[in-house]
């Protein structure tokens, strides 16, 4: 079908978080983002920029009547399973739909003459993390299923025939984009901004997993990202795609700095003037000490730049989003 002086684009798991930011973000680039979600952690709110298809990635013949019904040019792949705990509690339901479910999909991309794709991957793909800045040459060791899960598929993208990867290594997404009316809505949430802001609103005492680390004051240290800056670069990539030779590239996704978890928590006291007190717990499996990212790879392949990526602005857009109320499921 397509539509008229707009390339379409499939973006799976496009009622999701980073979903709906890439689609609005391919929007406004002139694309067609055509929604491919199970809305089973997605909202239909969500999808504002073009047409919402209900169905699995594991639906073989749903994705290549989709595929050819509007006929896309490319996929972004972002369904999936994303809790580290929750891998490490169901690793067989894991492997199902984020390795099975992602096999299935290259199949149908086969099918219907598909070549291009940009692969949500993730910084759980180097377990441990290392000290400093991580570049995208340092081992490939995940710590946990959901880990194992990204990369296991990134290896079978590197010989998935005439395919061309881009394999985008989040680190930690976070923000909101309030003008846009969409924001972080998981049930149940398991990110620290949106849980720190919920405690500061509630007046609740907010968990710490993990107060012994080796780290400057005993919390995980993460790189916070930008939902925007992240959506962004899977238009930079999907640009750069047509140049590559068949296989997969893996690029991070970081500012290349990092804030613990108490760091992100006087933050939130700064944004919002409250207090977010806390208690104490054992760490939890699979959750290494930090990971930060080196970008030098996005920034010379992708001519990507973290511009929102300020900790500051990132809680102020998620808090924004959060004191507007999630919409209502139309």
């Amino acid at each position: 079908m397509g539509a008229p002086g707009r390339t379409a684009v499939l973006v799976t798991g496009g009622a999701g978080y980073i979903g709906s930011h890439v689609c609005l973000a391919l929007h406004e680039a002139g694309y067609l983002p055509v929604a491919f979600d199970d809305l089973s952690g997605g909202h239909r709110w969500a999808v504002r920029w073009g047409p919402l298809v209900v169905a699995d990635i594991r639906d073989q013949a749903a994705t290549i009547a989709c595929l050819r019904e509007w006929r896309c040019e490319a996929v972004m792949h972002l369904a999936g399973l994303i809790s580290v705990a929750e891998s490490v509690a169901t690793p067989q339901l894991y492997h199902d739909v984020n390795v099975h479910g992602s096999a299935r999909l290259c199949e149908a991309m086969s099918a219907a003459g598909v070549e291009q794709l940009v692969f949500s991957s993730s910084a759980a793909v180097y377990g441990d993390g290392r000290d400093g800045a991580i570049p995208e040459s340092s081992p490939i060791v995940p710590r946990s299923p959901y880990g194992e899960n990204k990369a296991e598929v990134e290896r079978r993208l590197a010989g998935a025939g005439n395919l061309r990867c881009i394999s985008l290594r989040y680190f930690n997404a976070a923000g909101a984009d309030p003008a846009g009316g969409i924001g972080e809505a998981h049930a149940p949430e398991t990110h620290l901004i949106p849980l720190a802001l919920a405690a500061a609103r509630a007046g609740t005492p907010m968990t710490i997993f993990g107060d012994d680390y080796p780290t400057r004051d005993g919390s995980c240290i993460r790189d916070y990202v930008h939902v925007k800056d992240i959506a962004d670069a899977h238009v930079a990539a999907m640009r750069r795609l047509p140049a590559l030779q068949p296989g997969n590239l893996g690029i991070n996704l970081g500012t290349g700095s990092g804030a613990s978890v108490r760091e992100v928590l006087q933050a939130v006291r700064a944004v919002t003037g409250r207090m977010v007190t806390t208690r104490s717990a054992p760490r939890r499996p699979g959750d290494p000490a930090s990971l930060v990212a080196s970008n030098e790879r996005a920034r010379t392949e992708l001519g990507w730049q973290p511009r929102r990526s300020d900790l500051g602005r990132v809680i102020a857009d998620a808090w924004q989003w959060m004191q507007a109320g999630e919409p209502r499921e139309r």
